[in-house]
């Protein structure tokens, strides 16, 4: 089979029709708690999460976001949370890239739900892989109480967003802090523990507002006397400026970072940007390389045509282990390792056939390999997923699969170059794991709309499922006929579907964003541009490997 043979096979519209239905869904997202909600923001003089950002960034620039799609379809019994509530993106300030984290008032008052903070953590871990200035615009009402279990006191809860403050701080990573709107109880930390703190008319930051200080000691004060600007200013000192509106404390914090140099064109030591080329192919391409069908057909080199520089792919082993595409190339001028899952069948110097998206000995341990010469050369790595999962199977135990994949895994885990996941296909159980899935610190992971992630395929789910629910059911002494039998085998199926959706994944923050195929190659470049400021202090070194 031949590269344009798989091409021609595999020309449909699905991926453009994908992109029209997740179009219509953003469109809403971004209307954050809705029209209404918007309204009563600026009946009260002040802006959107979202329109104090675009006057906050460097005209002309187009920011990075991250998590858009987080908490989507979940919480509806209060109402849903848009984007969790809170918006986080990479921008230009002054110059500067910086993490931008501003909560969105017009969603249940700015309050922290689950995904609220699980997505400002992710935020936190960004920046500080990346050494990013962060920039938070505070307008938030605290923890959503009616879920407070789940936010409040554990490692990955509200609370190590002030940890992280503190140590995000100690590093020399500059956090400046804006308090436009509320800020109270807990809350009130986060502002305090940044290295400088700015605070609008009208605001509030108080650990107790006026209700709960009447209910606690019977002490009657207003908002103002509490907590307010004037007050925060004047007596106690705590806020570092005084601002009247939104628009006065947003140039503030521009004129704040304009202190600072911006950043250098060039990566420091030890990595290197070349001067770019275009790909060989456009990247409307992969429009029609790529099918929302899991069961067709690609060859991943023309892939990696509409990603990386023209002409500077150089493959690593390519006779050897073929169901994983390894080699170097440059992406915008900079110098990357790839691993790619090649999807459709081979065929072996040993005559044998091995299945595509499935990985086997060989390519485990070409790939292990292949990512510890990338740590030698310092060379980032993106790994393109699209996986169903390790070979299975007498012959494949016996020829040592697991040990294979560990060495797999051991190399990903012990990295120390930064590493950038993309989604395009399947990201199923193990095959996620030792391809740089979510649980193994890539920088950032992006996803496709053709992306699904599970512990398995959605067949061989269904199929497990279903015999465990009909085995339950006998035990029940309740006999299921083939009419039963075939619906609980629909509702199986359309739950583990809508469970693989990679809109699901994105809610619950296990992918970073969702890329249009056309625009990976920019959004790839941007990146390379935030994980490429900074070099791990730590030597590359791997622990015991089976042999």
């Amino acid at each position: 089979m031949t590269t344009s043979d798989i091409a021609l096979s595999n020309a449909d519209l699905r991926i453009p029709a994908l992109l029209a239905e997740l179009t219509l869904a953003k469109d809403q997202i971004l209307l954050g708690g809705g029209p209404a909600a918007i309204d009563r923001q600026h009946a009260k003089g002040r802006l959107t999460a979202r329109e104090r950002i675009a006057k906050l960034i460097d005209p002309g620039t187009v920011p990075l976001e991250v998590g858009l799609w987080a908490a989507q379809g979940m919480y509806e019994k209060w109402g849903g949370a848009p984007c969790a509530g809170v918006v986080t993106t990479i921008g230009d300030v002054g110059g500067r890239r910086h993490m931008i984290v501003a909560n969105d008032a017009t969603v249940k008052a700015g309050a922290f739900f689950p995904a609220t903070a699980k997505k400002v953590l992710r935020a936190q871990r960004i920046a500080f892989a990346n050494r990013l200035p962060l920039i938070y615009l505070v307008d938030s009402a605290g923890i959503f109480l009616p879920l407070q279990e789940d936010v409040f006191p554990d490692e990955d809860d509200f609370g190590r967003i002030f940890r992280n403050n503190a140590v995000l701080s100690a590093a020399g990573i500059g956090q400046i802090a804006a308090i436009m709107g509320n800020c109270v109880a807990g809350g009130g930390y986060l502002p305090v523990l940044c290295d400088k703190l700015l605070m609008t008319e009208g605001s509030g930051l108080y650990l107790a507002g006026p209700a709960l200080v009447k209910s606690a000691i019977g002490q009657e004060a207003s908002s103002e006397d509490l907590g307010g600007a004037a007050m925060h200013a004047a007596i106690s000192g705590t806020i570092d400026y005084h601002e009247p509106n939104d628009e006065a404390c947003l140039e503030r914090i521009r004129c704040l970072v304009g202190a600072h140099r911006p950043d250098d064109a060039q990566p420091p030591h030890p990595f290197v940007r070349h001067v770019p080329a275009e790909p060989a192919r456009p990247g409307s391409d992969l429009h029609h390389l790529i099918n929302a069908d899991p069961q067709r057909n690609y060859e991943v080199r023309d892939v990696l045509q509409c990603l990386v520089d023209a002409g500077s792919f150089d493959e690593y082993k390519a006779e050897y282990g073929q169901t994983l595409v390894c080699g170097t190339a440059r992406l915008g001028g900079y110098p990357v390792g790839i691993v790619a899952n090649q999807r459709h069948r081979i065929k072996t110097a040993r005559g044998e056939y091995q299945f595509g998206g499935v990985i086997y000995v060989d390519s485990a341990e070409k790939a292990a390999r292949f990512v510890m010469n990338c740590n030698q050369d310092w060379l980032p790595l993106l790994f393109l997923q699209d996986v169903n999962g390790f070979m299975v199977g007498r012959d494949s135990e016996r020829a040592g699969i697991i040990k294979a994949g560990a060495k797999l895994v051991s190399a990903v885990s012990n990295s120390r170059v930064p590493k950038i996941t993309l989604l395009t296909g399947g990201s199923y159980g193990a095959g996620n794991y030792a391809l740089c899935g979510k649980a193994f610190d890539p920088r950032f992971i992006f996803a496709w709309p053709t992306a699904r992630c599970a512990v398995m395929g959605p067949v061989q789910a269904t199929s497990t499922l279903l015999d465990v629910m009909v085995a339950s059911l006998k035990k029940q002494g309740q006999q299921v006929d083939a009419a039963e039998l075939e619906q609980l085998r629909e509702q199986v199926a359309g739950d583990y579907e809508r469970q693989t959706d990679v809109r699901y994944a994105a809610a619950r923050s296990w992918v970073d964003a969702i890329l249009d195929p056309a625009t990976t190659r920019e959004t790839l470049i941007d990146t390379l541009t935030l994980v490429t400021r900074h070099a791990s202090d730590e030597p590359f070194k791997v622990g015991v490997y089976q042999v």
